[in-house]
């Protein structure tokens, strides 16, 4: 997986943390926040509420099948696939057989 280059402004007392623990284990500012990020997602990537928002933004199309499966799992987005699938097809009958 490749990498972004993403710029966003942050605190100065944070930004001198992140420097103090990138000198003290030796890895850089990246690195850091990274680790600090991806440790983040993955507590909040267990909790139900915050799986359930995932799989609505999924539905409302505001987010794709691929970021779906990242978050929870291959198994359990395709048969949120199914569903929506499903759901589509109900929507368009409805239009159709409104229009008659």
């Amino acid at each position: 997986m490749g990498n972004t280059r993403v710029n966003f402004r942050l605190p100065k007392n944070l930004i001198q943390k992140t420097d103090v623990a990138a000198e003290v284990t030796h890895k850089n500012r990246t690195e850091i926040l990274k680790e600090a990020l991806q440790e983040y997602l993955e507590d909040i990537e267990d909790d139900e509420k915050f799986k359930e928002a995932v799989v609505e933004l999924y539905l409302d199309n505001q987010i794709s099948f691929d970021v779906l499966k990242e978050f929870i799992g291959r198994q359990d987005a395709e048969a949120f696939k199914a569903s929506k699938t499903l759901l589509d097809q109900g929507d368009e009958l409805a239009q159709e057989l409104a229009d008659l």
